[in-house]
């Protein structure tokens, strides 16, 4: 439940006006009575308030264990209101998850402009100095010289010419920043011993 409150969260941030990353059904939320243009995200609103009754439940039930003896008390048979709660908290909250992600509508041009309109590139930068044998702390310091100037000029990282910074950005290949490929790097099954 904990984790579905954050997912509703995060949900709920990215559906404002002021991200604009995605557009919930009207399956999954309702309109406002004053303005009629907005969504109200009742769904996602009402899994955080049921992650949190589902965590009090947990707390009173912990309550209710702490002052006991080993072995069976009566006391215990209070567990069934709160198990049968948490449980219906669960479903509920799940079916309302499920049909809004089967529902959503991905605004991916506003997504990718946010992705590109960032300095999330910056530690791929560091890493890439790394594997060419600099030190991770020069490296650290060279990309936020970089980054500096870059926000200076109101530019982005590959924007501005890196090879100022490092011989070695001569090697870094055009399209090493795009975030695609900075995804794609991070996106490997890591094989256990």
């Amino acid at each position: 439940m904990t984790h579905a409150s954050r997912l509703a969260e995060d949900w709920i941030i990215y559906s404002t006006e002021e991200f604009g990353f995605l557009e919930l059904s009207e399956k999954v939320t309702s309109g406002s009575s004053l303005m009629p243009q907005k969504k109200n995200p009742d769904g996602f609103e009402l899994i955080r308030a049921k992650a949190a009754m589902t965590a009090g439940l947990l707390a009173g039930f912990l309550s209710v264990m702490k002052g006991l003896p080993t072995g069976y008390n009566k006391d215990l048979q209070e567990d069934k209101e709160a198990f049968l709660k948490a449980f219906e908290n669960v479903r509920l909250s799940l079916s309302v998850l499920r049909l809004s992600v089967r529902t959503v509508v991905l605004k991916t041009d506003r997504i990718d402009k946010a992705a590109a309109d960032s300095f999330m590139g910056a530690t791929d930068l560091a890493d890439f100095l790394v594997m060419k044998g600099v030190p991770f702390r020069s490296a650290h310091e060279i990309v936020g010289r970089a980054v500096r100037e870059a926000l200076e000029q109101h530019k982005q990282l590959n924007e501005i010419d890196l090879s100022a910074y490092s011989e070695f950005f001569s090697e870094l290949p055009a399209d090493y920043l795009t975030p695609e490929n900075i995804v794609n790097r991070k996106s490997h099954s890591p094989s256990l011993p």
